[in-house]
């Protein structure tokens, strides 16, 4: 399994603290972490960490499109299943993976830095 590239690692860290992101398990962040369904960054939120990715691994994004990945918003339903049973349950993250498909992942954004074009 290819492992995620520690800077990679500690810019999502570092953005979901400054943005008070909160019920995330920040130490099983992997490479198949989804960035709207685990890390539970959507709408505004996502557009910020695209814009601060970008910035900071000097990525072209001029060929991205929400169209690939759906623009992520978020569940209620989801975020009701997550604020009652927490998320570290393995039966509540196939639940929420059933009723909300995550669209970006941590292996696009590692892609991303190792081509220097985010597609």
């Amino acid at each position: 399994m290819e492992q995620i590239k520690p800077a990679l690692k500690d810019f999502i860290i570092d953005f979901c603290k400054e943005n008070k992101i909160k019920r995330i398990d920040l130490d099983n962040i992997n490479i198949n972490t989804s960035l709207d369904l685990d890390l539970n960054i959507f709408d505004d939120d996502m557009d910020l960490f695209i814009t601060e990715f970008v910035n900071r691994f000097k990525i072209d994004y001029s060929n991205f499109s929400w169209e690939k990945y759906g623009y992520p918003t978020s569940s209620v339903l989801v975020g009701i299943i997550r604020g009652i049973f927490g998320y570290k349950n393995e039966w509540v993250k196939r639940v929420a993976s059933f009723l909300y498909m995550p669209k970006l992942k941590v292996q696009d954004l590692q892609k991303a830095i190792e081509s220097g074009v985010l597609l």
